[in-house]
């Protein structure tokens, strides 16, 4: 039995699972947030039960000291010398990386190169590594990249059509992210189906507050949503999504604002808060839709098209599809969300949806198509943490 740790960070938060393995045994699971302002929150479960502490959390470093004080603290581990192994999610790992890999100092100078990629997100992984680095000398460390089963994209689908040593000096391409959630529910939905992942395609949407789309044909990436960066692709909470290139150079002008500032617009002030002008959580759009909100209405709508335009394209591009997949945040709580998007594709896919079991479903697996559907319609929770720690438990011989 090996005590495994799996850690996601974020630009401004740390969430976190320890793992009995090969059981998978969650022995404890948390999260660090508004790490670097005021007043930080930090969570960790015990027995079921929630301990909240506020506290000025004014780097990842002294998130990751108080979690591991914290399984101290609370009994969950006698010594620290229980974990044997670290797994750690990795936003962008490049074209370098097409698997999940143990880490040494030339994994850690590559991912420390493509921070430039993901400026918000890889300087945070790094430190959280060197933090359990330090804390726990001992023991082996895996980095797990959002980006790596994404690397079987052909470059018809991978390049963007800008001057082609943009790429070759650059890295100019699309990457994507949310590959571990992607990966996890293609081979959850295999599993359900009983039949061989390299025999299916599937759509697979992790939609919450950032969401891409993935086409995957026999358990391999052909497409992907998100681009360069995680602000490509679909309509999101904050961020715009795929626009006409142009709106940016028009409205700098307009605005006379900076790069950083344009910026701030598209990642943070755009999306379903942009549009609707009440939030960027659709639990609260679609309260106000409950009332007549036309903007939140419209917010709705667009989001839909976007989705449906998307999910087609996909159907297309992969010939013929055994199975749509919604995962995260609104695709496993928000059976409005997955309706709208399932009656905007349902004609022209053959699907036949069981509309009243879907709106039951709230965070749990379920096959919500019907039996004469051509498509089979999951709802499967994403279980990133989980693939880490698997992960780290193969590539070290634990």
């Amino acid at each position: 039995m090996s005590k495994i740790i799996s850690v996601n960070s974020g630009s401004s938060s740390l969430k976190f699972q320890l793992f009995d393995m090969p059981s998978e045994t969650v022995l404890t699971s948390g999260q660090a947030e508004r790490i670097g302002q005021d007043m930080g929150v930090f969570t960790i479960k015990i027995d079921g039960d929630k301990k909240v502490k506020e506290l000025p959390i004014p780097d990842h470093k002294v998130a990751v000291k108080l979690l591991l004080d914290s399984l101290l603290e609370y009994g969950i581990v006698k010594s620290l010398d229980e974990i044997q192994g670290a797994g750690h999610r990795i936003v962008q790992g490049g074209a370098y990386f097409d698997q999940s890999v143990v880490v040494d100092d030339s994994v850690v100078d590559r991912v420390r190169e493509l921070s430039e990629l993901a400026p918000l997100h890889n300087p945070a992984h790094l430190v959280c590594y060197e933090a359990f680095k330090n804390a726990l000398p001992s023991i082996g460390h895996v980095f797990v990249f959002d980006t790596a089963f994404h690397q079987t994209m052909g470059p018809e689908s991978y390049l963007f059509p800008v001057p082609y040593d943009w790429y070759t000096q650059y890295k100019i391409r699309r990457y994507g992210a949310h590959g571990t959630s992607h990966w996890y529910v293609n081979r959850r939905a295999a599993q359900l189906m009983d039949q061989d992942v390299e025999k299916l395609n599937m759509i697979t949407c992790h939609l919450g507050n950032g969401a891409s789309i993935t086409a995957i044909k026999n358990g391999k990436v052909i497409n992907t949503s998100m681009g360069l960066t995680p602000l490509g692709g679909i309509m999101m909470g904050t961020r715009c999504g795929d626009i006409d290139p142009t709106v940016v150079f028009y409205m700098m002008k307009k605005l006379e604002c900076t790069p950083d500032e344009m910026d701030t617009f598209l990642n943070k002030r755009s999306g379903m808060l942009g549009v609707s002008g009440i939030s960027s959580d659709a639990r609260d759009i679609q309260a106000a839709v409950d009332e007549g909100n036309e903007r939140a209405i419209l917010t709705t709508k667009l989001y839909t098209n976007r989705v449906v335009n998307v999910v087609g394209g996909y159907y297309a591009q992969l010939g013929h599809v055994d199975a749509i997949v919604f995962t995260a945040g609104l695709g496993e709580n928000d059976a409005q969300t997955r309706e709208r998007i399932l009656k905007g594709v349902e004609e022209s896919m053959g699907l036949s949806i069981d509309y009243d079991l879907n709106a039951t479903i709230h965070g749990k697996e379920c096959l919500i198509s019907k039996p004469d559907s051509k498509i089979a319609v999951y709802v499967i929770p994403t279980n990133e943490e989980l693939v880490i720690a698997r992960d780290t438990c193969r590539l070290l011989g634990l």
